[in-house]
C-alpha cells in the first residue's frame, strides 16, 4: 500500500479528511507525555469528534521498546480496537516509529496515519515505511516495512520544540541535499537552523521529503538505491548507540533551549493538558540527529578519501555542522567499541562494515566498504580534524 504524504496548510481539515477516507471502526491515537501537552490540542476537537481513545506513552528513545510496544497493544486490545480500527500516531520518531510497529503487528495489521511533530519525524522517520524498536542496545533491531495511510506534515507543531530537536531534524535535511543536488545542498549550508524562518522551512522539508519518496518509490525494501538514505548512519548510529549505553557519556553541546522540559514521568491519562512548555532535548543524550550530523562528517572523510568527494566542500559541510551542533565527546579509547558497534549494522553482510559513500553531492556509491584504520581515521577527524 502507497502512503499519500500531505504537505498541511491547515492540520484540522487535513486531518479530518484522512480520516475520512479511511476505513475504521475506531480511533485510537497515540501521544507521548510531552506530546499529549504541547501538540494534542492543536487537533483534539477533531478527534473528539471521532470519539478517539488517547493512548500515552513516556517519552524519549530510551523508551522505544518491547516492553512500550506491548503497553501499547493491551491499550488498543482493550479498548476494543479490531482490524477495521485506525490509529493515529502524533508525535517524533519514537512515535511514529513504535505506533507504526505496533499497528503493522496488532490483528495482523491496522490502518495508521502519522502526524509528525518534529523536523526529524517530518523528513526521516514518519515518511518510507520504516517501522520498529530498539532491541538488545541497538537502533531499530526489531521491526517491520509497513506504509502509513497518510503522513500530514504542518510545521505549526515546531513553534513548541526547541533548538537542539530542530537541529537534530536538520541533519537528515542536510543528508537528503548531499545526495540530492548541489543547488539544495548549498541552500542547506546556508539557512539559519537557529533562527528560522519556519514558511520558508515548510518549503524546505516538502523539498526534503520529496527527495526520499524518490528513493524510496524506486527501492521501498532497501535492496538497491535506497541504501542512499543511509549515508551518515553507519558511524552515526554507532555513535549514537554508544552514547546510550554510557547513559550520555558522548555528550554534544547543543545551542540553548527555548525552555526546560519536564523529565519521564507515569503513563498518564487522556485528559488534555494546557500548553505548559516547550519539547526539549533531554540533557546530556546524543539526539538522533546529532549522531548523523557527526556521521555525515566521518563518511565524507572516508567519501573524499576512497570515493574523490571533493575536500573544499567536506570542509564546508564540516564546518557547517561545528557552529551549529558543536562536538561530540569520545577518545580513541572508544574506537574499538564504535566499529563492534558498526559489525552489527544491519547494512551489513558478515562482519564487513558497509557504507554508501559520495563521489560528489548527488552521486551516490553504494555498498561500498572501508578498512578499520580508515574508520579510525574517520573518526580522528570528527573528534580533530574539521
Amino acid at each position: 500500500m502507497q502512503q499519500r504524504v500531505i504537505i498541511s496548510q491547515d492540520i484540522e481539515h487535513d486531518l479530518a479528511q484522512a480520516i475520512a477516507e479511511t476505513e475504521h471502526d475506531r480511533v485510537f491515537v497515540l501521544t507521548d507525555d510531552i506530546t499529549q501537552e504541547c501538540c494534542l490540542p492543536k487537533v483534539a476537537a477533531l478527534l473528539t469528534k471521532h470519539n478517539a481513545t488517547t493512548i500515552t506513552i513516556r517519552h524519549d528513545d530510551t523508551n522505544k521498546t518491547l516492553a512500550t510496544l506491548a503497553d501499547v497493544w493491551t491499550a488498543l486490545q482493550r479498548g476494543g480496537a479490531t482490524r477495521h480500527s485506525l490509529l493515529v500516531n502524533l508525535g517524533g520518531g519514537m512515535v511514529t516509529d513504535l505506533g507504526g510497529f505496533a499497528a503493522a503487528t496488532f490483528k495482523r495489521g491496522i490502518h495508521f496515519i502519522n502526524i509528525p511533530t518534529t523536523l526529524l519525524a517530518m523528513v526521516d522517520a514518519a515518511v518510507g515505511g520504516k517501522t520498529g524498536i530498539n532491541f538488545g542496545g541497538l537502533k531499530n533491531e526489531v521491526g517491520a516495512f509497513a506504509n502509513a495511510r497518510y503522513v500530514i506534515v504542518n510545521t505549526c507543531f515546531l513553534d513548541t520544540l526547541d533548538t537542539a530537536n530542530l537541529c537534530s531534524g536538520y541533519a537528515e535535511m542536510l543528508k537528503h541535499s548531499l545526495i540530492s543536488n548541489a543547488q539544495m545542498w548549498a541552500e542547506h549550508v546556508n539557512f539559519d537552523i537557529l533562527q528560522p524562518d519556519l514558511a520558508e522551512l515548510q518549503r524546505m522539508v516538502a523539498a526534503s521529503i520529496a527527495v526520499k519518496e524518490h528513493i524510496v518509490a524506486d527501492d521501498p525494501h532497501e535492496h538497491g538505491i535506497r541504501k542512499a538514505l543511509n549515508f551518515g548512519h553507519t558511524i552515526g548510529h554507532a555513535l549514537e548507540e554508544f552514547s546510550m549505553q554510557q547513559q550520555g557519556g558522548a555528550v554534544v553541546s547543543t545551542a540553548p533551549t527555548k525552555q526546560e522540559a519536564q523529565k519521564g514521568g507515569a503513563v498518564v491519562s487522556a485528559r488534555l493538558l494546557p500548553l505548559a512548555r516547550a519539547r526539549t532535548a533531554p540533557k546530556n543524550t546524543l539526539l538522533h540527529g546529532y549522531a548523523v550530523a557527526f556521521g555525515l562528517i566521518g563518511e565524507l572523510y572516508i567519501s573524499a578519501r576512497k570515493a574523490g568527494f571533493p575536500t573544499a566542500r567536506l570542509h564546508q559541510t564540516a564546518r557547517f555542522i561545528r557552529e551549529n551542533y558543536g562536538a561530540v565527546a569520545f577518545t580513541c579509547d572508544d574506537y574499538s567499541t564504535l566499529l563492534n558497534l558498526m559489525r552489527h549494522d544491519k547494512k551489513n553482510t558478515s562482519d564487513t562494515i558497509n557504507f554508501t559513500l559520495l563521489h560528489d553531492i548527488g552521486d551516490i556509491r553504494i555498498n561500498q566498504t572501508a578498512t578499520d584504520e580508515e574508520i579510525r581515521e574517520a573518526l580522528d577527524f570528527i573528534r580533530e580534524g574539521y
